[in-house]
């Protein structure tokens, strides 16, 4: 088998030649029945922490999947350093944001409730499986961490203040982002998205007594919530991350 074509799989173990790694449940029937994979078979493994390995399936039963890690595919590489957080927006939407900013190389991935926030509520569990399903599929060696909602108020002073916050500001009133990103190129920074509705002025007020936050803009257009995230990436991505 081609080694575009191998199986990628995320573990939260360690990896080393000659050890053994047991899949279970959904993780083996995947493998197994969906992928329909053999013993004989080999699989890349990845955990964020020790590269990425090549894996031989030793064993199969019902319910597990045994494989022997073989030797060393990738070594472990930095990875870009640039946050996205936004306000969680509908069911479908806010699952493209995950996996579309995960192969884009968003580090944290941060749900934020603000006041115009229409979604009550998000499936932790189903945004962290999406984000490793997506870091599996564009061969990236990390899983952004997903991190637990917060509200705007706690947001703000959570937030680390060595860090750049780059607001994309809808008003019209932000930078251009371009100029931004190429002026603080050499630290680390985030995205903050906000609703549909925008943010409130309570909101924007707030931030602007921020030292590290900057408003930037996107161009004359409007964009929805899930295109202005992924712009905003891109054009970091291209101007300072590892698109350059």
């Amino acid at each position: 088998m081609s080694d575009r074509r191998r199986l990628r799989l995320f573990v939260d173990l360690p990896l080393e030649p000659g050890s053994a790694v047991v899949l279970h449940d959904d993780q083996a029937h995947y493998v197994v029945h969906v992928m329909r994979q053999a013993v004989g078979n080999e699989v890349l493994l990845f955990n964020g922490r020790d590269g990425e390995w090549l894996a031989g399936i030793a064993a199969v039963s019902k319910k597990a999947c045994r494989l022997e890690v073989k030797a060393q595919f990738k070594p472990q590489a930095p990875d870009a350093d640039v946050w996205l957080a936004f306000a969680p927006i509908k069911k479908a939407r806010i699952d493209m944001v995950i996996e579309k900013a995960t192969e884009l190389g968003a580090s944290v991935l941060w749900p934020v409730f603000t006041q115009h926030t229409n979604a009550e509520r998000i499936n932790l569990d189903r945004l962290r499986a999406t984000a490793v399903e997506a870091a599996e599929q564009c061969e990236r060696l990390t899983v952004p961490e997903v991190r637990e909602a917060i509200t705007f108020e706690k947001f703000v002073t959570a937030w680390p203040t060595d860090r750049c916050l780059f607001v994309l500001d809808e008003t019209g009133k932000g930078r251009p982002l371009s100029t931004v990103v190429v002026e603080t190129a050499s630290r680390p920074c985030g995205f903050l998205v906000g609703p549909e509705g925008g943010f409130a002025q309570s909101e924007l007020d707030a931030l602007a007594q921020l030292p590290f936050v900057t408003r930037v803009g996107l161009g004359p257009r409007i964009l929805r919530a899930e295109t202005a995230a992924l712009a905003a990436l891109v054009c970091w991505q291209s101007l300072a991350g590892d698109w350059k």
